[in-house]
Order: structure tokens, then C-alpha cells, then sequence
């Protein structure tokens, strides 16, 4: 074998999804855009699905198409970036999210309103919102499900925005015709009663990534990622070890050479806290991470051989372990795992 493997627990993500949905007290969408954070929608979805979850949200038309397709008619797809409203009939069995006036007047049927409330992003910008309470016929063509915004810095509990979000919401929706609401991603499910609404949308802790950064994780891993080793060779000390010679042994020892790279989503950085479990042992990187390799040292697993798989995503670290040690965060790790990987499916 000389590619990697990585198997996705099903059944984690449904588990994470009900744990979600009993602290939140309500309805729990799913987002699984960016093909489920890079799960892989086809296979994740009808699973959430099988476990009760009943709204989904995408990004973009094309995601939606596919998720429609992936699930069958009944669960609602939502698209968080919209499509214009000359383009309704080319994706049917999913409905819009309007980010604007604009899209407001070019929409007709159903669809979810969007109000920005400090991500300057998408969403109505308040001189937007007073322009609609002051001509609610801009509504007359349009069902709405619900009315969304969506939390800029929700995984640090203690920051002033969030309260100021929250306060923003409840004063915009005071203003409109009653509409149930959507306001929670992951990290605001666990903000407390006032971040409750009639549906939360989490993406990220379905997949295992922590929504409470600085706590234990309460949700489960998700993912295992094993890369197999391809060679082991001794190394005397002074010998270096891949590009830039970055990596010098200071004694005799055993490098194994692993497939996976940059190219499969390790990201480059992970060079200074690059770490995998062999054997119940763990091994260190050595080197750079290179394109198609990574070097560990396995000086003192005397058992590794070729063909042993390193697993550099699962028991010893997940993702977050992952982004930390590169600098980035575990979003970037799962929506980039690369397509050379032996996928596997778990607990469906």
C-alpha cells in the first residue's frame, strides 16, 4: 500500500449532532458545505439525516444541487451564498438565502433572510433593514422560513460582541413580521440561553473540531488519518534528513520514510510539532514536510517496518492538534485532506 488512509466515523458525526441538539434545547440544522468540511457531503449528510436532522446548509448552488440529490426530496437545503432569481428554476429543491435588498427584489418563493450584525460580510447592513421595515411590501413575494445572522466571535464566550449580536437580533426581528429565527453556530450553541433559537446551524463540531477552544473537547473525533511507511533507513549521526537539510541526527537512528504531503493537506508548517503513533508510541517528525513524504523518527520503536501505518490524525491528536502545531486552525486541515487518501466509512 502506498497511500494513506482515512477513515470517517459516521456514526461520531450523528452522535455529535445529537449531543449538539440536547444542549441547544431546539432544531439542529447541519452545515455541510465545502463537501461536509471535506468528508465527503454524499456519505455525511444522508447519514445526519438517517439520525433525525431535517435542514441542511451549503455554500454555493452547485453544493446545493449535489445535496439534493445526495438526500432526496424532504430535508430543506439551504444556500448560505445565494443564487440570483432569474436562476430559481435551474435548482429546484433548494431555496436561497438573501444577503441583500437586492437579492430580496429578485427572489420569489421560498427562502431564508440573512441580516448582518457585526460580520460585515453578507446579510442586510442596517440602513438595508430600515429600508425594508419602512416598505414591508419588498416582502410580498417572498415565504420566508427564517430569519438568520451569524455570530463573528463565538468561541471566545467572554467577548463583548457576542452580547452585542444577540442584542442586535433580538432588536432587528423585533422590527419584522414574526419569523423564527436562527442565530447559534457551533461555538454560540454553547453561549447559554440567550444564543438559543428555532434552529442552529454548527458545522465544524459535527466534525469533531473543538467548539470551546481552551476546554476539553465535548464533542468526537471523527477522523483517522494513517499514512503508511515506505522505507526505513539508518541514519548516523551529522546525517541530515530532507529539503534544507532542516533536520540533523544527533545520534544513530531510524528514519521511515511515510506517503503523504503537502499535496495531501499535511500542512507544510507542521515541520516544528509534527507528531504520529506507531505502535502505540509515538514518533516525531524529522524534516520538512515535503510534497508526497514526510520523515519520523522511529529510533525507538524498534518494530517498525515497511508497510506499518503511522496514524497522524486520531488517537494521539486530532485535527485542532494538527492546526495548532502548523498555525492554523482544524477548519483548514479537514477542508483540505487530500483525494490520493484511501477513504473509508464507519458507522453508518
Amino acid at each position: 500500500m502506498s497511500t494513506g488512509r482515512l477513515t470517517i466515523d459516521l456514526g461520531a458525526v450523528a452522535r455529535n449532532w445529537r449531543r449538539l441538539r440536547e444542549i441547544h434545547g431546539g432544531a439542529v440544522a447541519a452545515v455541510v458545505k465545502a463537501d461536509a468540511y471535506g468528508l465527503g457531503a454524499a456519505r455525511v449528510a444522508p447519514a445526519l439525516a438517517a439520525a433525525g436532522c431535517r435542514h441542511f446548509f451549503v455554500a454555493t448552488p452547485a453544493e446545493g444541487d449535489a445535496l439534493r440529490e445526495a438526500l432526496g426530496e424532504g430535508p430543506t437545503v439551504a444556500v448560505l451564498n445565494g443564487f440570483a432569481g432569474t436562476q430559481r428554476e435551474e435548482h429546484p429543491g433548494t431555496i436561497p438565502v438573501l444577503n441583500s435588498l437586492a437579492d430580496l427584489a429578485a427572489h420569489e418563493g421560498e427562502a431564508i433572510l440573512h441580516l448582518d450584525t457585526g460580520m460585515s460580510r453578507l446579510g442586510l447592513p442596517p440602513a438595508e433593514l430600515d429600508t425594508l421595515v419602512a416598505e414591508p411590501h419588498r416582502l410580498d413575494r417572498v415565504r420566508l422560513r427564517y430569519v438568520m445572522t451569524h455570530l463573528t466571535v463565538a468561541e471566545e464566550p467572554d467577548h463583548p460582541l457576542n452580547a452585542l449580536q444577540a442584542e442586535r437580533f433580538e432588536a432587528a426581528c423585533a422590527r419584522l413580521p414574526p419569523l423564527p429565527r436562527s442565530l447559534a453556530n457551533s461555538s454560540g450553541i454553547f453561549l447559554g440561553p440567550r444564543f438559543r433559537s428555532d434552529l442552529a446551524r454548527p458545522g465544524a463540531a459535527l466534525y469533531g473540531l473543538n467548539p470551546t477552544p481552551g476546554q476539553p473537547n465535548p464533542m468526537e473525533n471523527v477522523i483517522r488519518l494513517a499514512l503508511p511507511i515506505l522505507q526505513i533507513r539508518e541514519v548516523g549521526p551529522g546525517e541530515t534528513v530532507g529539503y534544507g537539510a532542516a533536520w540533523r541526527a544527533t545520534a544513530p537512528s531510524r528514519i521511515a520514510t511515510v506517503a503523504g504531503g503537502y499535496a495531501d493537506g499535511i500542512p507544510r508548517a507542521w515541520e516544528g510539532g509534527g507528531k504520529g503513533l506507531l505502535h502505540g508510541k509515538v514518533a516525531r517528525l524529522a524534516g520538512r514536510v515535503s510534497m508526497d513524504l514526510m520523515t519520523f523518527d522511529v529510533s525507538a520503536i524498534p518494530e517498525a517496518r515497511p508497510g506499518d501505518l503511522v496514524e497522524v490524525i486520531g488517537t494521539e491528536g486530532d485535527a485542532d492538534a494538527m492546526a495548532a502545531a502548523a498555525g492554523t486552525i482544524g477548519y483548514e486541515i479537514l477542508t483540505r485532506l487530500g483525494r490520493r487518501f484511501q477513504r473509508g466509512y464507519v458507522g453508518a
